[in-house]
This record gives structure tokens, sequence and C-alpha cells, in this order.
């Protein structure tokens, strides 16, 4: 009787983990879109077929009103705080690039100059999620499976494979625009896996830019946009128009070679073939672990900053990734099985319209002045109560960063001194037109983690070891430096901020939801469907609307 109550026990605890494991799915893939609105979900939901975004819409469960709770908003910043589930006020990455007050120069988010590119000699291979403060969602998933689950990190932008991917990622690939090829860095790989190798050598890129890019339906169909021939859009090397079609084979050489790819839908049909080739390649999803596979389309901010969210070009990119999604999406079921894996997708920040076309509307907005020009004027502008002192190293990020080898000296009169000169520069800055609100580090130092307003949200980017001495937020429609023609984002207003965030998959009931969710939520929530622990630097709570009953 003793041994049937072990054997009866023994089959009781073997049945609790297998239960446990089968409830898991075999695979995560976390998409990020660079530069969408949760509004193009509905503005080119018609143009959109049945199996890519509305799949997710419809059988999976969505979020209308997530949004970015800091500024800045920018693609860094974003993929770093959709996996940590923090912002840049703790996990580090307060920008794209940023001022480095240490090594007084500017540095990119990813560079890290200890290692060398894989798979290209010359390509961008020199990164690493070193500058990553907190674990991603990744990490926690490597060191919850002891090391047994695979992630891989992919992206035609460096920073959008490496910092989804987190620290302990067995790979992140990225495009060389270079060579046309995928590449990697001596953070993860000596040499690139045989797979990758294969993918490079059908030289798929060379047949991309063979080709014209025209419209996907008749350009008169076109009617969520604005006129092809736009006085708002930059102009392609090379083109007379911002119109179509683009003959890109003519214009390659002129706009950056291989580089011109990523300006283009092409590039994202170029990187959903290389997620293809990655699953097989990889074997994810086929083992006893749950893998994870981070994806970012870049193409769609690479085009978007030039034409605008209201072009041709960009609706016709939104209805070309939809192509993508469902083409991802059928590759998943057929290699990892239907039901078996976790798709969710968001974007690292949204967009405004062209500055120029607001102000021609008669809509406040315009355009700021830009970083290097305000470095000057305050600089000048400091002389006058400093003389023959550069008080101001750089501006960066709407940041202003002083040269704080200036300031030593007598604690007291140093101290007064960068009191003095602070209270100077916001006194400047808030004079200009454009400018909204001016804090100094001493202010933002004692502002709440959960303040509300823009004073909150500029409290949560902000880095007291790597963000400046003053931070600015502009008004409403403006921005740093441009012209006439193109866009950015970056501010903490809801055409910024409000992005996307759809679950689809294993487990994941179908609806949505308009309450308010920060985008940090995301990564906790994944926790909690993994049954892992949460990022280290983690600050959002599980979407209850998907989470509660698991």
């Amino acid at each position: 009787m003793k041994m049937k109550g072990v054997l009866l026990t023994c089959l009781g605890l073997t049945m609790v983990c297998l239960s446990f494991g089968q409830d898991r799915p075999k695979l995560v893939v976390g998409i990020v879109v660079d530069q969408m609105r949760q509004e193009y979900l509905y503005r080119f939901q018609k143009k959109f077929g049945e199996n890519g975004f509305k799949r997710l819409m419809n059988d999976g469960f969505m979020l209308t009103n997530a949004h970015y709770n800091y500024v800045p908003t920018f693609t860094g910043p974003g993929h770093a705080s959709v996996f940590t589930g923090s912002t840049p006020a703790i996990h580090g990455i307060i920008g794209n690039d940023w001022w480095d007050k240490n090594s007084k120069k500017e540095v990119n988010c990813v560079e890290d100059d200890r290692q060398k590119p894989v798979g290209s000699v010359d390509g961008n291979g020199d990164v690493s999620p070193w500058r990553l403060l907190s674990t991603t969602i990744t990490d926690e998933l490597k060191q919850s499976s002891q090391k047994k689950s695979k992630v891989i990190g992919i992206s035609i932008k460096d920073r959008g494979a490496v910092l989804p991917a987190g620290h302990m990622a067995d790979a992140a690939f990225w495009y060389d625009a270079k060579t046309g090829k995928f590449i990697s860095s001596t953070y993860y790989l000596s040499a690139l896996p045989a797979w990758v190798d294969n993918f490079n050598a059908l030289k798929l890129s060379d047949g991309y830019l063979d080709k014209e890019w025209k419209t996907y339906y008749p350009i008169e169909q076109y009617t969520e946009s604005g006129p092809d021939d736009s006085p708002y859009e930059r102009k392609l090397k090379g083109k007379d128009k911002p119109v179509f079609p683009y003959d890109l084979k003519m214009l390659k050489a002129d706009n950056g070679g291989y580089d011109l790819l990523s300006h283009t839908p092409m590039g994202d049909d170029l990187l959903t073939a290389f997620v293809g080739a990655a699953l097989k390649g990889e074997a994810l999803g086929k083992g006893e672990q749950t893998d994870f596979l981070t994806l970012s389309y870049s193409c769609p901010d690479l085009i978007g900053h030039g034409v605008g969210p209201n072009s041709v070009e960009i609706e016709d990119t939104y209805i070309r990734l939809d192509k993508n999604i469902e083409d991802l999406l059928a590759k998943l079921d057929s290699e990892v099985g239907k039901d078996k894996y976790i798709v969710f997708l968001t974007a690292d920040h949204a967009v405004v319209e062209v500055p120029q076309s607001l102000k021609d509307n008669r809509i406040p907005g315009g355009n700021f002045t830009d970083s290097k020009t305000l470095k000057d004027e305050l600089n000048g502008y400091l002389q006058k109560y400093f003389p023959n002192r550069t008080l101001v190293e750089a501006v960066a990020n709407n940041q202003v960063f002083f040269n704080q080898d200036l300031f030593i000296g007598d604690p007291r009169s140093s101290g007064i001194d960068l009191l003095i000169a602070s209270d100077l520069a916001l006194n400047y800055i808030q004079s200009k037109e454009g400018v909204a609100q001016v804090y100094t580090k001493s202010v933002l130092k004692q502002g709440s983690y959960n303040a509300t307003g823009v004073k909150g949200m500029i409290v949560r980017g902000y880095n007291h070891k790597r963000s400046g001495d003053i931070a600015y937020e502009l008004e409403p429609g403006w921005v740093s430096g441009g012209g006439a023609q193109g866009t950015t984002h970056g501010s903490s207003y809801t055409y910024d901020t409000n992005v996307p965030v759809l679950f689809f998959g294993k487990g994941i009931r179908k609806g949505s939801s308009a309450t308010y969710h920060a985008i940090t939520d995301v990564a906790p929530t994944l926790s909690v469907l993994l049954k892992i622990k949460f990022p280290s630097g983690c600050t959002g709570q599980p979407i209850t609307e998907i989470v509660d009953g698991k």
C-alpha cells in the first residue's frame, strides 16, 4: 500500500507538471511596429484582409486606449519600455542617442565599442544591450527556464532587435544597409548560423530593389489619404515629385544603395521572409520550454518621417504590412501550430501631423529651434552673466546639458552658480515661442514618479544619472527642427503616445477595452501569462481584462 501511495503521488505530481507545461505557449512572438498610430487600425481597416490585422483584432484582445506614459517617445526608449515594463527613469534608455556626461560625447542607446560586427566587416555590429539597466521579459523567461528557452530578436534597425531581445538572448539580427544582409554582433555570436548565411545568399534585397514600388490597389481608391502629390512630403533624390510609382532600381544609387530598401514596404517583406527562415532555422516553438521571438518592423518609421501620416505612401505601407502580418500568422500556424503560440503587437510611438500642414489648416503647431541652434543661443545668452565660460555642452532630446566641470570649486559659490545658470536658461527657453513647460533638474528630482500631466511624463522619462540639467516640452503640434516637409515624434501628447496593443493566440480571450493602460503594462501581463517573474525594473501592472482567471 505504501508503494502504491508513492506511485500515485508521483503520478499526480507528474500530471501537475505536465499540465503546468501545457498551459504555456510553445512560442511568444512580440511585434513592435515602428511609428504606428492606433487610429491606423480604423482608418485603413476596409483595405485590410481578413487574416492580418483583422485576425488579431477580431480573434484577439485589443486595447484601444493604450499610451506611453513618459517622454521622449522615441524608438529606443519605446522598445525598452515594452519589454522591461518600466520607463527611461528606470531602464536608462533615455533616447536613441544622448549626451554622455562622463565621456563628453554623444552615444547611441545600443552602441558598444567592445563588440564587433558578425556577418559584415564594416556593418553596424558594434552593439549590445549593455546600456539597458533593467531585465526584460525575455531575460526573465531565460532565467525561469534555466536558459533552456530560446530568445531571438529580429529587426531592420539594430536597436529594434537588441533591446527587446534583452541581455541573455541567444541572438539578435538586423539589416545591414551597406550589404543588404542580416548581421549580428560578437555580443551574441562568433559567426552567423548556417541558416542566416543561406538566407543572405539568396540576395532577396537585390530582387526587391530591382522592382517598382507601386500602390497595392489602384491609387484612386486611396481615399483615406491626402493627395499623392503633396507639398508636405520630402522627395527622394532623383524624383521631381514625391509621387507613385517609385522605380527603386533607378533611385537606388542616389538614395543610399541598400539603405533605400528600408525606406520602402519591401523592407518589411524582407524582414518577414527572414522571420520565416528563423522559425525553421532556430526550430522556434519546437522544444519543451517556451521560446520567444521579438520582431520589429522599422520601415513604417523610416517612411513616415519623410511623408507624414496622411500620405498615400503611409496608407500603402500599412496595407502591405497587413499582408506581412497575415503571412507571419500563417507561418506560425504551420510551423508552431494553431493555439500553441501567443502574439502581441504594439508600437514604439505614434506620430504628429506634418507641422506645416497644421499651420496651413489654422491648427496650432510649428517647427521649434533645432538642438544645435538652441545650444548656441543659450551659450551666447549665458556668457552675458558668466563671461568666458561656455556652459552648455549639448542639447539633446529636449534636454540641456551643462558642462559640470565649470561648476567645480567652492561648494557654496559653485552651487549658487549652477542654480543661477539653470534659472537663467529656464527663463530663456520658456520665453521662446512653441515652448510649453520647462523644468530644472532639482525640480525633477523632487517630482513624484506617479505624478500626472506633462511633468509626470517628464519625470518618468528622466534618468538622474544620464539625463540633462534642464528638460522642456513643446506646445502641441510643435517639433524640434525640421521644415515644411516631413514630421517626427517624441512628445507627451496623445498623437505620439496612443499606440495599438493587441494580444492574440493561446489562452487569449476575444474582446477589447477602452480602459487606459500604460505601455508598461505589456511586460507584466506576459509575466502572468507565462507564470514567470516580472522584469527587475517593472513599474506596470498586468492587464486584468486579459489575465483575470489565468
